[in-house]
């Protein structure tokens, strides 16, 4: 007997055809098609070839059980398979048809050839109709009319087939204006399941915006209206040019070979490229650099791709739309000037080389969208002309003159943020303009912090910055939407977000990058020294204020000294603020929270104090301290405590508490130790009331030494997240601490489980002891991240303690490890600052040695050695 793996499927006996040959067929030629693809084969052929070795297989297995014999019976590949298009895992779709309907005594054959199929573990879909039921469920199903548009005969009766052909492309089966519209909306619907962007972090192959469904959708409607098979039978309908068909295919080969990528490396079936698979895929696409340049130029290209397909899809269906919907009659058209007219909601070029013979005339047709806001696109031959004249661009349209006047009345435009800037950045007029924009198109970052790529951010800062002049939003952002009004120049704010990350991938530090080019190009552009100077500082001090709020003490007097330092105007402050907002809510939908919002907003007002009394009349911190007391005291009189009793407890406690607590927090403290029946018992307090956009919990307690790192290993073990923490000791040696913390979904803690954590609490400080780090899964999402774990000492001020910066990856338990590592070296922990980028955690604490010294280099060193000990025990599993 000839070597099975020397025969094709056809070639196969009815002895060789038991489960374990034909697996092992298939595992043959799975893994001959891996070497191929690896070797660079073209993937058009594979994915061919693959359909065929499944057509041959399935037709000897269909001969096997003697279907060939039966009159009136077809094997019928439909969907993916019925354009011949399989990957290594995509389904295989058949349809066993029938002219009548099935006789019972072949129901109980068919069973078997499709369980022998699922044994194979092919991923079959299958359906068993006649004709008359095909068409009768086609009609209520779009998914099933779609799929036999595509139908091909595999083996069995051509007649049979044939029936069936003749119904579906008869005019009265889904006509095509019915057809069209329900695609359209199909479309609309699957974008809509992915925020309308193709540019997420872990993107769908197949189905996100830009995938291979909208080129899928384009054939399907060419298919359902011309009778075209392809999109080379589409070109020659006149809808599709051959310039736009070379890309289109380009486009798709692309997505083909990182679908095939994707393939080889997953078990099961998916189309998501997700992080576990990013850098294999990138690795077998032959893209390569250190640590994470594969990844990212893998995914440039990839999202540069899902441009260009949304462009011609987009740009297609508005002429099948004229073509289908209206019959192929124009809408009459409206003159706006000599260059321009409206037909309908689209702007149309009056000239067909408008745009060549006069480049900067292409704003133009941004100015009059942002002038008409009934406008809503722009017409297809227009597109094309565009598309023409921005690939015979000899220059960036900058270097225009005529064009730099034009833009600037664009970023001056009320209507541009909302109207006219996205449309030119989708259509790639910005990338034409700008050389730097062009560079940041589809650039991404192999993290979970910035969840679009970089031109896609920045789109979406714009949009944030239009958001704030709207009144609806001041309750999500109240500053911001008092402050936008009242800016004189938001111009200047504009020209900011565009150039805030234009340095990225480019190496070194992005924000020196961009202030260079930022400043270059507002002097290019007609604005003054003055004005250019501002620009190019918000772009290097993007990120000051962020920073600031979420790893610095806002509380301490010295850093709003030096923040305002550093700010210099309260025009820059102003200026400042928005493009942090619009910037942190821009990066990921999920980092803006009322959390966030309270230190801006007191870091903001403490700046602007700052700054109206003038850095040369610093805060008078004993006459803040005499204030916090007095009103203290008042709101505690009114509630029937003795001046006495309050001045007896007080005196407990160090002048530091009463600088770093609001006079509403030391009535409350207050009001509860003094009402205390145990002093000896653990006090906890939850406030009834969220505090700086989390809920403040105070705990008061005798001094132990691991009492942080058990309180917040109780938090971590209850999926709560720690924000802030100020540890603080009387003169007495009793314990002050206050956390802001935030439940699993960045919410203040719900107050009906306020009482339940309160005990729990009260038992753990109780018991004494380190509570247990007890290990739990790693998030999906982090698992595929490495962060390696490393400690920075930061000089301070304060000559007595030792501020530490902690970067690891954000792991399940990380916090609670970090207190244990404390506690187990006696260190003193006087306040924390925690905060998550992405996988990481950065996280800032201020320590002091066991002697409340500040940390010498021998301690320094010892900590980050057990720290990294410990966190490596929670590294992913």
């Amino acid at each position: 007997m000839p070597n099975i793996d020397a025969l094709s499927p056809a070639q196969l006996s009815d002895e060789q055809l038991d489960i374990q040959n034909l697996r092992h067929l298939l595992h043959n030629f799975s893994e001959q098609q891996k070497s191929a693809f690896l070797d660079h084969q073209p993937v058009a052929a594979l994915v061919q070839q693959r359909s065929d070795f499944m057509d041959s297989l399935l037709e000897r297995i269909w001969t096997y059980f003697g279907f060939h014999n039966i009159e009136g019976i077809s094997l019928i590949a439909v969907g993916g398979y019925g354009r011949s298009e399989l990957h290594p895992l995509s389904d295989i779709d058949i349809l066993i048809l029938s002219k009548r309907t099935l006789k019972e005594e072949l129901i109980p054959k068919i069973s078997e050839f499709v369980t022998l199929l699922w044994d194979l573990r092919l991923e079959v879909g299958h359906s068993v109709r006649s004709v008359k039921e095909c068409l009768e469920v086609a009609k209520d199903d779009l998914t099933v009319a779609t799929n036999l548009q595509e139908s091909r005969l595999i083996c069995g009766s051509q007649d049979c087939f044939q029936l069936l052909r003749n119904d579906i492309h008869a005019d009265s089966f889904w006509p095509s204006a019915l057809f069209y519209s329900a695609k359209l909306e199909e479309q609309k619907q699957r974008h809509a399941r992915y925020h309308d962007t193709g540019y997420n972090l872990e993107p769908d192959i197949k189905s996100s915006p830009g995938g291979l469904r909208d080129i899928h959708t384009l054939s399907w409607v060419a298919r359902r209206h011309f009778g075209a098979s392809s999109l080379l039978e589409m070109s020659h309908h006149g809808f599709l040019t051959d310039a736009e068909y070379r890309e289109l295919q380009e486009c798709q080969n692309f997505l083909w070979q990182v679908r095939f990528a994707l393939h080889i490396e997953l078990k099961r079936y998916d189309n998501r490229l997700s992080f576990a698979y990013q850098a294999k895929v990138a690795e077998n696409l032959g893209f390569t650099g250190e640590k994470n340049q594969p990844v990212e130029r893998m995914m440039k290209e990839f999202y540069r791709t899902l441009r260009r397909i949304i462009e011609l899809n987009k740009m297609l269906l508005k002429l099948f739309d004229q073509a289908i919907l209206n019959q192929g009659k124009l809408v009459p058209a409206e003159i706006i000037n000599e260059d321009f007219q409206r037909r309908g909601h689209l702007i149309e070029a009056r000239k067909p080389a408008l745009f060549q013979a006069r480049p900067d005339t292409i704003l133009d047709m941004f100015i009059h969208i942002a002038n008409d806001s009934t406008i809503t696109g722009v017409a297809p031959p227009t597109l094309r002309q565009l598309r023409t004249a921005r690939r015979r661009l000899n220059r960036f349209l900058h270097d225009i003159p005529e064009a730099r006047e034009k833009f600037m009345l664009l970023v001056r435009h009320p209507n541009s943020l909302n109207r006219a800037f996205r449309l030119m950045h989708q259509l790639g007029v910005l990338s034409a303009y700008l050389p730097q924009w062009s560079q940041i198109v589809g650039q991404m970052q192999f993290d979970l912090f910035h969840v679009y790529t970089v031109d896609e951010h920045s789109m979406r800062l714009l949009q944030h910055i239009h958001r704030f002049s709207d009144i609806a939003n001041r309750d999500k952002h109240p500053i911001c939407c008092e402050v936008l009004p009242r800016i004189q120049k938001p111009e200047l704010l504009i020209i900011a977000a565009i150039f805030h990350d234009i340095g990225k991938g480019r190496g070194g530090d992005h924000s020196v990058i961009g202030e260079g080019e930022a400043y270059d190009f507002c002097i290019e552009h007609n604005l003054s020294i003055p004005e250019a100077k501002l620009v190019s500082w918000l772009v290097r001090h993007h990120l000051l204020m962020s920073v600031t709020a979420q790893k610095r003490d806002i509380q301490d007097p010295e850093v709003i000294a030096d923040f305002a330092k550093k700010v210099k105007t309260e025009e820059y402050l102003e200026f400042l603020v928005c493009l942090t907002v619009a910037d942190i809510c821009a990066t990921n939908p999920e980092l803006w929270n009322s959390w966030k919002r309270s230190l801006l907003t007191e870091l903001f007002y403490s700046t602007q104090r700052a700054l109206r009394r003038g850095l040369e009349h610093p805060v008078d911190v004993r006459e803040r301290i005499r204030h916090n007391q007095q009103q203290a005291s008042a709101v505690l009189r009114s509630q029937g405590f003795t001046p006495r009793e309050i001045e007896v407890l007080w005196q407990r406690f160090k002048a530091d508490y009463f600088l770093r607590h609001t006079p509403q927090q030391l009535a409350w403290h207050a009001q509860a130790i003094l009402q205390q029946e145990d002093p000896d018992s653990p006090l906890v307090l939850i406030n009834p009331q969220p505090t700086r956009g989390g809920s403040e919990l105070f705990v008061y307690t005798k001094d132990q030494p691991v009492l942080f790192a058990s309180v917040v290993a109780e938090l971590d073990r209850r999926n709560f997240n720690v924000h802030d923490a100020q540890v603080m000791i009387s003169r007495d040696k009793y314990i002050l601490d206050t956390f802001i913390i935030l439940d699993q979904n960045n919410q203040p803690l719900e107050e009906n489980r306020h009482e339940g954590i309160i005990k729990q609490l009260q038992n753990v400080i109780k018991d004494g002891r380190l509570t247990k780090i007890k290990p739990r899964r790693t998030p999906r999402n982090l698992v595929h991240f490495k962060v390696n774990t490393r400690t920075e000492f930061i000089a301070t001020k304060n000559n007595n303690q030792t501020l530490m910066e902690l970067i690891a990856l954000d792991t399940p338990g990380l916090l609670a490890a970090v207190g244990a590592t404390f506690a187990k070296l006696d260190l003193h922990l006087h306040a924390a600052k925690i905060t998550t980028i992405g996988e990481r955690a950065e996280d800032l604490f201020i320590i002091t040695s066991p002697e409340g010294k500040k940390l010498d280099e021998q301690l320094q060193q010892t900590l980050q050695s057990k720290l990294i000990e410990n966190i490596s025990k929670l590294a992913p599993h």
